[in-house]
């Protein structure tokens, strides 16, 4: 197997950064094993802040163990946005996004930091990732549809940034970091649970406990049939995987 735990994490882009959510849910399997809940570290039982869930996996990805995370949001934008901003790369990227969405800050929330926020895009503008699946959405479009992941992402993507600066020898975010995961290293990758989320019963998890929960199976699952592997390559030209490495992927879309 190519991983020794395997992490699910459902995101919540509510309310500020300490805030504890019932929409922030963390799962973890080990192979063989089902997944189980994980709460947050002498606080059993209760919701997970970001900071929370942030701080938690910059711990456990410097422990020695080859870890997969999938969390369930964006890890960047549409081309059309680097365009407009004039942005080379996703470490400019993200530097560029905390620098105007800070909402890594306390007190920080989404919704306010939109009012004259210029640097954002229209609900109409995707990512080629996007486009390749049936359902998801764009980063851009806010509200409470179902499926809308835009609040979460923008909640989201300050702690990628937090996650690479703490523990940059230790992970390999996919796939800006490369299509193939380097060797000895744990992988922070984007998914999108509805894409597998319904060959799992749902038991007694609540809707993001059972998101959580498929994100961690799915991944155990792939792996211990040796299946995962051929997600990190998927099937793109050679101008799509360029576009790729900027724009994020969604693990799972082939």
């Amino acid at each position: 197997m190519a991983f020794d735990r395997y992490i699910g994490i459902d995101y919540s882009g509510a309310s500020h950064p300490d805030e504890r959510l019932r929409g922030l849910a963390v799962f973890q399997a080990y192979p063989g094993e089902p997944p189980s809940k994980v709460n947050p570290p002498e606080h059993e039982g209760w919701n997970w802040t970001r900071r929370e869930i942030a701080d938690w996996l910059a711990g456990q990805l410097r422990l020695e163990e080859r870890i997969i995370v999938g969390i369930d949001h964006a890890f960047s934008f549409p081309i059309s946005y680097f365009e407009r901003y004039h942005l080379d790369d996703w470490k400019e990227f993200l530097i560029d996004f905390c620098a105007h969405w800070p909402t890594q800050k306390p007190g920080q929330r989404v919704n306010a930091l939109r009012q004259g926020n210029q640097r954002t895009g229209n609900p109409d503008e995707l990512r080629l990732t996007e486009k390749w699946t049936s359902s998801a959405k764009s980063i851009f479009r806010f509200g409470n549809i179902p499926g809308l992941v835009a609040t979460s992402t923008h909640a989201g993507i300050p702690w990628l940034k937090f996650i690479r600066d703490a523990v940059p020898q230790h992970v390999h975010f996919w796939p800006f970091d490369g299509f193939e995961i380097e060797e000895g290293k744990s992988a922070i990758v984007e998914v999108y649970p509805a894409i597998f989320k319904n060959r799992y019963a749902r038991e007694d998890r609540n809707e993001h406990e059972h998101d959580a929960y498929s994100i961690a199976r799915w991944l155990s699952d792939r792996d211990s049939h040796g299946l995962l592997e051929q997600y990190f390559t998927p099937k793109l030209t050679a101008e799509e995987w360029g576009l790729a490495r900027l724009e994020g992927w969604i693990l799972g879309v082939l």
